[in-house]
């Protein structure tokens, strides 16, 4: 049964969180703050977690800081704050997806089980990954069809596959491939973003799977 803690600090929003999830088989533990929930992680040990980002005493942003200093399971964060800036932040801290409220329970149930299944993905199933008409062989660096591509190419784009449904924010994309100092140059990820979309993309213009979340960053769609 997969463990499910819910971090809120409205009392009705984590009962009928906790009543809709444990309809579905879920195991669910509660916190209304970020003290409780970096607690409530390192004693129970959940396999996903549901934020908010307004919190008393700790705030949302910096118990992903807490959480990713030990554990890489899937933050989904659900928060009122709707500002780019604001989801900029915590996805750039480790959380794996943002929900803004108001927000419809079905949403929410299927980015769980979406980011449920990115986590239990093993790397065995990611040497070969299918992208439109083409297969990624992760561990002998090949695409099928003859396609080249350059170092900095593939380590883009192994980031993004490695992360399937994930937004993967600009910031995260220049700090591991280019080195901190590059973050503000997001010139390089859209120059090699459209490289890759004309190598690997039936409509480069309309891309199926290298999405483009504008202001936030990238998202491969499997």
């Amino acid at each position: 049964m997969t463990r499910v803690l819910i971090v809120d600090d409205d009392a009705q929003i984590l009962r009928a969180l906790r009543i809709n999830l444990v309809a579905r088989h879920y195991e669910v533990a509660v916190a209304a703050d970020g003290g409780a929930a970096l607690r409530g992680a390192a004693d129970w040990h959940p396999d996903l977690v549901v934020l908010d980002l307004g919190l008393p005493e700790i705030g949302g942003v910096d118990v992903i800081h807490g959480l990713r200093g030990w554990t890489n399971i899937p933050i989904i964060v659900l928060s009122g704050r709707t500002g780019n800036q604001d989801k900029v932040n915590a996805l750039d801290a480790g959380a794996d997806d943002y929900i803004t409220k108001p927000f419809s329970i079905d949403e929410l149930l299927a980015r769980i089980r979406a980011v449920s299944r990115r986590a239990s993905i093993q790397e065995a199933e990611l040497a070969r990954i299918q992208l439109g008409d083409h297969t990624v062989d992760l561990v002998s660096k090949t695409v099928t069809g003859e396609i080249r591509l350059t170092p900095t190419e593939w380590h883009l784009l192994e980031i993004l596959l490695r992360n399937p449904g994930k937004l993967v924010s600009q910031r995260q994309l220049l700090t591991q491939v280019w080195g901190a100092e590059f973050v503000t140059a997001t010139h390089y990820v859209r120059q090699y973003m459209a490289q890759l979309r004309r190598k690997l993309e039936r409509d480069p213009g309309r891309p199926d799977h290298l999405i483009t979340e504008p202001g936030m960053g990238y998202r491969f769609k499997p």
